[in-house]
């Protein structure tokens, strides 16, 4: 299977595994990912998700180009391939957990586009990330581009873009396209895993907002943030820190 979750106590992951074709996302592949999705939404265990190579080695060389190749004048091919995509993209930057892309090599074109649409990114030693369209005469989806200037800033996205040059772990991490440098996404799934999931599922939904462009509370922001007062996260971290005792949420 090329697409798979697994999963440990409160931490799941979504593993590529098509090491044979460097992890290149088919059709099915893009497909599956919104159903893998809402299979990990729907476990109330949960507390993060991480995205990997399920082999080390590239994390995703992009779309299969073979396969687009192959169906390059198949119209349905082509409306499905992108309505696929759109979709996978659109649901993976909204899902309702945390989300990290642990990138160990290479991460290029719509596979640096899973990355970008995790909350958060880890480049390896070995990583290397690339924006390729146009070198293939092609166009980067809209939502992808958005995610990226969010990350970078305009001016940074373009040259990715424009030149379709790769960059290394340290490059992408001076120019905020990773948050973290490391060999393992342990340490920082650990201290999501152990954090009040209500607490950080609600300030990932306020980051989104300010990023699709609210700027000003209303009803449902005020509510939210009145009703952890009433949670029993809140009663536990409050007792917790009076306490002097780590919480348990």
């Amino acid at each position: 299977m090329s697409l798979r979750l697994e999963r440990d106590g409160a931490v799941a992951r979504l593993l590529i595994d098509r090491a044979d074709r460097r992890n290149a996302f088919s059709l099915d592949m893009w497909q599956r990912l919104p159903e893998l999705l809402a299979e990990a939404s729907g476990d109330d265990a949960l507390r993060v998700l991480v995205v990997k190579s399920a082999n080390g080695g590239a994390f995703c060389a992009g779309a299969d180009i073979a396969e687009l190749l192959a169906n390059k004048d198949d119209a349905a091919f082509h409306a499905a391939n992108q309505q696929a995509i759109n979709r996978a993209q659109y649901e993976l930057a909204r899902f309702r957990l945390p989300t990290v892309a642990m990138v160990e090599g290479d991460c290029i074109g719509g596979g640096c586009g899973i990355a970008l649409a995790c909350d958060m990114r880890i480049a390896a030693p070995a990583a290397r990330f690339g924006i390729t369209p146009a070198k293939l005469g092609l166009v980067y989806p809209l939502h992808d581009v958005k995610l990226l200037v969010d990350l970078v800033g305009p001016g940074q996205a373009r040259r990715l873009m424009f030149t379709g040059g790769l960059i290394d772990a340290n490059e992408a991490h001076r120019i905020g396209l990773v948050e973290l440098l490391g060999e393992s996404e342990d340490a920082l799934v650990g201290q999501l895993a152990t954090v009040s999931s209500f607490s950080t599922q609600a300030i990932k939904s306020f980051v989104r907002r300010v990023l699709d462009g609210q700027v000003a509370d209303d009803a449902d922001s005020l509510r939210v943030f009145a009703s952890a007062f009433e949670g029993a996260d809140f009663r536990e971290g409050t007792g917790a820190f009076l306490e002097k005792r780590p919480p348990v949420f």
